[in-house]
Formats: structure tokens, C-alpha cells, sequence
């Protein structure tokens, strides 16, 4: 269930009145003047003094940006403590729930407020002191990574050579602005699914904020790196969950819809086999491919903040023209600025010496033998290399545009494919669009998943909410994310449109890097990526 603002907006000033209630009662038990606590920066002041009786540094803590979130907290802890409660049965419940429990506490002819001189001795175990110690590691931890920097391992070659596989980084959520985080109940430090498991996941929906976000200190800007959130990944089958939802869906569709291209139906059974094509069809015949699916799998959604985390570059924000022809990127009929270290595939006539790939840092993953060579996907300088040392290596990119159905939006009117593909304006917040027929296609997403409308095609009319439209508003600013190799990539050529919502932050710095095919003894640490600030 995710809460309207309207709702959230009641919670929140519910919430504060049971705060300034609390605050004024325990204020007046303490013998100060319940006036006190109205007065803002004073009353925090009175109350690190005067109730918790903390040393006056507290204070710059507490006015330290979001830091202060963490010791507003700290002080809610240590306010319970001075009514002699030392239980966790208390401290817990009584620091989350504290609009409820500060009242009590104040209002409460039974409980009494000490100074720490006359609080009822507590001694320590050491399994105490172990859990105080934990409860503020997690805390500390759990504000740090929110709202200021979070590490994350670069696990797939999509941004190679810019981004290498094994870099560890160190990702900005300032930069564009901390996201509150939209799933409330969950486990820390686990991303969707518990520690040890497959498929249990490590959060409920029962309740889920709206999207909220603070200022940043920036803009998301054309070619800047972001990790966010993968648009696809909304729903996933649980047994191919790395896969996207959408593309096993299509596989399903061209095996079970009669209608479907006979090539698309022989290239699922080329990656299938015939036998699994011949089990579909007779098992799940007159069904829907998401029928199908989800017969096979377990099928599952997920919040939009515990989608799995995709590190590209953005290639155009909102408002821009994209178009890419014969694999250049052009922005408002101009060609983009490329990265330096971008990647293509390329052929290479015979087989790369282990050697020499090993001296490039070739991903090893990446070398892929075929009949008439081998498929490699290689930067400027790498290309150089091989050349100079006699290999004859052909650039691999599409010259032609020709429809591909893995290629967004997935539909025989738009030939559009990795290297050619556009032109396209991306979606930005206030701009209308006109819907029909052939531009549905490339909002329908965005409509549904994204801005949460019901959407329907009936009697050739399209239905929004229920009314007839023939144009749509948008109510976020979309990006256009592409992996710096540019052939190895699974990117919005492919899934689309990435919405406001979905951005996390901006990856800032590589702080270790390993390379996977290396032993320690045999240059595994790439020590020249060691601390490099990401560009």
C-alpha cells in the first residue's frame, strides 16, 4: 500500500503534534517552561542540556545536515533512559514511535524524570554493551549510506573501459538529492532478497512512501555517470530474476501467439530448443504469454527502491532529441560528446592469444569464438594494439537500421536496433504528447508503471482512468541511459525510459579495484584505478 501525500501530509503533522506535546510535558517535568520547546535551535539546546544533560558538541551534530536526523533520534534514546527506562522493550518502541511515547512520558503521573546523578544504578553486561554498541553501528550506518554515501560493486562489462568489472565505488546520494527511501519495513543493508536465500525478500509492501526527494546540489547533466534503479525490473520471475520480466514475456509470446514473426518464433527456440518450445506451447495453449510465465515461475513486484541498482551514463535528459545513427550518438541533430574509453565489438579474424588479452585486460568473459574468428568488444586504444600487432579486426557496427524486438519499444513499426535507433524525444515533466496508435507504444510504460494511470485500449479508443485521451501530460523528467560498451550493454535501448523516481546517485569515486581473472600475486589489484575520480 503506498500512501497518498495527502495522507502522509496528516501522518506527518500528527507525528509532530505528539513530538511537541511530548517535548513540552517533559520540558515542564524537568522544571523548565513548556515554552521552551516552541522556540527552534533554542529548544534543542534546552533539551541536550537540560533533559538528556549531554556535553554542549552535541549541538554541532545535531545542526550537521542529516547527521541531525541521526541525533534527534539519539536524543529520543536518551530522553527515555532519563525516566529510568533501561529495557530495550522500552528504548526500541518508545524511540520509533516516540509521537506517542514522549506524550506518555510527560503526561504520566507514574513516571518520574531523574538527573543522570540520581538515575537508578544500571550496570552493564558485556552483552549489553555489545547490543548499545550495534544498535548505534547499524543507525549511523543505515543514515550514512541514505544520505550521503553508499559503495557499490560493478558486477557486469556494460560500462567497460570506463567502469571495470570488479571497481568498487563510492556513490553520491547528495549530488542529485537524497530519495527517502519508499519501502519503510524492511531489513537493513539487504537490497531485495535475505542474506543466505534465493527468494525470500528482505522487505513487505504493506506500507510504502510516495516518492520524496531532498535538493541536490546539482542536476543530472548529459554523459554523467548514475546508478539507479532498473525500470524493468518492477516485476520479476523470481527463478530468472536477472533476466528482465518483459523479455521472458515476449520469448513466451512469440511461442504461444500465433500471430507473432516466424523469425522472432525460431530465434526463442534457437536459445530455447525445440523440445521446451513444443512443452509450451502444448502446456499453456490458449493462454497469455503472461499466463505462461507465470505458470512457470514465480513472478513477484517490486518497489521501485528495491529494484536491482544499474550503474550507465546518461546520454540525454529530459527534453532532448536523441537519435543514433550507424552507432553515434547525435543530441538535438548534434553528435554527442563520447567517452573516452567507450567500447564496440569488433571481429577478429582467428583467436586471441591468452597473452595478449591478458596484457590488454580484455574481459576474458567477453571473448566470444564464432565460425569465422572472434567477436571482441575493445576500446580505441585496445583496437590500436591488436592492429599493431598485425591482426586484421573489423568494427562489428549495424550500418543499417532494421527492426529488432529486443530493441525498445518492441514493436515491427519502429526498425530501430543498437546502432541506429531514434530519432526520439525524451519525456520531460510538464511537456504534452499526443497518443494514438503508433505513439502509445512508447508511453504506455511510462503512463501505467511509471505515473500509476490505468491505461486501456477499447473500441480504438485509448482510456485513461477511464476517459477517452488523445493526449498526455507528463508528470516526471525521463533519462536516456547507455553503457559505455556500447555492444555489451543492457540499456534504455532496450527497456526505455528512466524515470525521476528512479535515479540513486552518482558514482564519484573508484575506491579499489580487482581484476577477477587475476591473482593476487599477478597484478590482481589494478593499483592505476586506485581512488580515481569517476568522470
Amino acid at each position: 500500500m503506498t500512501l497518498s501525500y495527502t495522507a502522509l501530509f496528516i501522518i506527518t503533522i500528527l507525528a509532530l503534534i505528539g513530538f511537541q506535546i511530548g517535548l513540552w510535558t517533559i520540558f515542564r517535568k524537568a522544571g523548565e517552561a513548556g515554552w521552551k520547546s516552541l522556540i527552534p535551535v533554542y529548544r534543542m539546546w534546552i533539551w541536550l542540556k537540560k533533559i538528556v544533560q549531554r556535553p554542549w558538541w552535541w549541538m554541532i551534530l545535531i545542526l550537521f545536515p542529516f547527521i541531525g536526523v541521526f541525533m534527534v533520534y539519539y536524543m529520543i534514546w536518551e530522553t527515555i533512559r532519563v525516566f529510568g527506562k533501561t529495557s530495550y522493550l522500552y528504548l526500541i518502541p518508545g524511540t520509533l514511535f516516540y509521537f506517542i511515547y514522549l506524550p506518555y512520558l510527560g503526561l504520566s503521573k507514574k513516571e518520574r524524570f531523574y538527573l543522570r546523578s540520581e538515575l537508578p544504578a544500571f550496570e552493564k553486561s558485556s552483552l549489553r554493551g555489545w547490543g548499545d554498541a550495534i544498535i548505534f553501528a547499524i543507525a549511523a550506518a543505515y543514515i550514512f549510506r541514505t544520505f550521503l554515501i553508499e559503495l557499490y560493486a560493478i558486477p557486469s562489462s556494460s560500462m567497460e573501459s570506463s567502469l571495470m568489472v570488479g571497481d568498487y565505488l563510492a556513490v553520491s546520494k547528495y549530488h542529485y538529492g537524497q530519495r527517502i527511501p519508499q519501502t519503510v519495513l524492511a531489513v537493513p543493508f539487504m537490497h531485495h532478497t535475505l542474506l543466505l536465500t534465493d527468494a525470500v525478500p528482505s522487505f513487505v509492501d504493506w506500507l510504502e512512501l510516495p516518492y520524496m526527494r531532498f535538493p541536490g546540489t546539482s542536476s543530472v547533466k548529459n554523459n554523467d555517470p548514475i546508478v539507479f534503479n532498473y525500470p524493468d525490473g518492477d516485476t520479476v520471475a523470481i527463478e530468472r530474476q536477472n533476466e528482465s520480466y518483459y523479455s521472458i514475456v515476449r520469448d513466451f509470446d512469440a511461442i504461444l501467439n500465433p500471430n507473432a514473426p516466424e523469425n522472432e518464433r525460431q530465434s526463442v527456440i534457437l536459445q530455447y530448443g525445440e523440445e521446451w518450445a513444443a512443452r509450451i506451447q502444448n502446456k499453456y495453449a490458449g493462454k497469455s504469454a503472461q499466463e505462461a510465465v507465470r505458470g512457470e515461475y514465480t513472478v513477484r513486484a517490486r518497489p521501485v527502491d528495491k529494484r536491482e541498482n544499474y550503474v550507465k551514463r546518461c546520454i540525454a535528459i529530459a527534453g532532448d532529441r536523441l537519435e543514433i545513427r550507424k552507432g553515434v550518438v547525435y543530441i538535438n541533430g548534434k553528435a554527442a560528446d563520447v567517452p573516452q574509453r567507450r567500447q564496440f565489438s569488433y571481429l577478429m579474424e582467428g583467436n586471441i592469444p591468452k597473452k595478449l588479452a591478458k596484457e590488454l585486460r580484455i574481459n576474458l568473459e567477453d571473448i566470444h569464438p564464432v565460425s569465422n574468428g572472434t567477436v571482441l568488444f575493445l576500446n580505441d586504444e585496445q583496437v590500436k594494439a591488436i592492429q599493431k600487432r598485425g591482426y586484421i579486426i573489423n568494427s562489428l557496427v549495424e550500418e543499417e537500421a532494421s527492426y529488432n524486438s529486443d530493441i525498445f519499444p518492441h514493436d515491427p513499426r519502429y526498425a530501430w536496433n543498437k546502432d541506429n535507433f531514434g530519432p526520439v524525444t525524451i519525456p520531460q515533466k510538464g511537456a504534452t504528447v499526443e497518443l494514438n496508435d503508433s505513439t502509445l507504444v512508447l508511453y504506455d510504460r511510462i503512463i501505467k508503471n511509471y505515473e500509476l494511470n490505468s491505461l486501456e485500449v477499447k473500441d480504438g479508443k485509448i482510456l485513461i482512468n477511464g476517459r477517452p485521451a488523445t493526449h498526455y501530460t507528463f508528470k516526471m523528467d525521463y533519462y536516456f541511459m547507455m553503457g559505455d560498451n556500447r555492444h555489451n550493454s543492457a540499456d534504455s535501448r532496450y527497456w526505455g525510459f528512466v524515470p525521476e523516481d528512479h535515479i540513486v546517485g552518482k558514482p564519484v569515486l573508484v575506491w579499489l579495484s580487482l581484476d577477477k581473472f587475476r591473482s593476487w600475486g599477478d597484478g590482481k589489484v589494478r593499483w592505476n584505478r586506485m581512488f580515481r575520480i569517476i568522470r
